[in-house]
């Protein structure tokens, strides 16, 4: 089994420029998590469109989908900034035949405090588990796109209440 990882961008890949005091995207961190912990599993990471999520486009989406339309793998994670993730969740359940897990975090995976790395192993984990479709797995829990929401006073992703 190979799992294709896209990275997208968002605060899991930042990088903190003191001297801009500002933060870039960078490089994908993802890649030195599986090899520092050598995943048992074949893997391919690759960097896509590196933006912070709240610059995304309907364009991007589209790009993404395509991108994860034509992969040979069938088994997808999408690292992503968490503003906008449960967007392009949705927008990725139009990719049919792949098991697509979208996910990110609330600091970047460079900072000791971080959830970057146990989200990042929790949606390797969900990914080949899952049957087809796109999801969101973060804080531990999957949810469907049409199902969760991003609780910022919480610092957390859980279900969408219905009313």
């Amino acid at each position: 089994m190979r799992i294709t990882v896209l990275a997208v961008g968002g605060t899991f890949d930042k990088v903190y420029y003191d001297a801009l005091s500002d933060y870039r995207i960078g490089e994908p961190q993802i890649t030195e998590m599986l090899k520092r912990v050598q995943a048992g599993f074949d893997y391919a990471v690759e960097a896509v469109i590196g933006k912070d999520s709240l610059d995304m486009t309907d364009e991007d989406r589209q790009t993404l989908c395509a991108r994860a339309a034509g992969d040979a793998n069938r088994r997808i994670v999408v690292i992503h900034g968490t503003d906008t993730m449960v967007e392009t969740a949705r927008a990725l359940e139009s990719v049919r035949g792949k098991v697509i897990v979208v996910t990110g975090s609330m600091q970047p995976a460079r900072f000791r405090d971080t959830d970057a790395h146990f989200n990042a192993g929790f949606a390797v984990a969900a990914v080949q588990l899952l049957g087809d479709g796109a999801y969101v797995a973060m804080n531990g829990r999957v949810f469907k796109p049409s199902e969760v929401v991003k609780n910022r006073a919480a610092g957390r992703f859980e279900r969408a209440s219905r009313t």
